[in-house]
């Protein structure tokens, strides 16, 4: 199950806290992937890839509760957090980087602490992706909600590609030794 976490509305389109929406959109896209709005929760695409079956998911909560859509399409599909992969914005990388790793804390995340809390397991992975740090002391709130400065936008797709790449080896080869070609790559 892929995760893509942001914000729902038009408003959020494309802030720099809804990539995992903007990943998600663009391999649903090139997969010919349709959404569907199963749940008040969440929306859905399912796909194939290498003999595997992709079930992506847009929480529909808002960042701070994401962890509710997740947790509700997890047990209803019996799939167990190692085999969930949530999509993030990460300020601490430059845009253009990605990097995937299993577990670890929140890291201030709030709607990765919600995901952590409400599947009480740190043990999916996260595909973090680069926002930058471009803000002062009180403004990532206002700088995650804003969108990516058009200086970016280069970046932002070649970043949004190599998203889309790595859910493909994540699918074809396990997260595993996905993880190691990622970040070993730079991301």
């Amino acid at each position: 199950m892929l995760v893509g976490l942001g914000n729902p509305g038009s408003e959020y389109d494309q802030t720099r806290h809804n990539i995992g929406f903007m990943v998600l959109d663009a391999f649903a896209n090139a997969c010919e992937a349709s959404w569907t709005h199963p749940s008040s929760l969440y929306d859905e695409a399912r796909t194939r890839y290498a003999g595997v079956e992709l079930i992506l998911i847009k929480p529909l909560t808002f960042m701070n509760l994401s962890g509710r859509a997740v947790t509700k399409r997890s047990r209803e599909l019996s799939i167990s957090p190692a085999h969930i992969v949530v999509i993030t914005d990460e300020y601490n990388f430059p845009v253009g980087k990605i990097h995937l790793k299993q577990g670890g804390s929140a890291g201030g995340h709030n709607g990765v602490a919600s995901v952590i809390d409400e599947l009480e397991s740190a043990n999916f992975w996260r595909l973090r992706c680069g926002i930058d740090r471009q803000f002062g002391p009180g403004q990532l709130v206002d700088y995650v909600l804003s969108p990516f400065d058009a200086s970016q936008s280069a970046d932002l797709k070649a970043m949004i590609d190599k998203s889309c790449e790595a859910i493909r080896l994540v699918a074809k080869s396990g997260p595993t030794m996905a993880m190691q070609k990622i970040n070993t790559t730079g991301g």
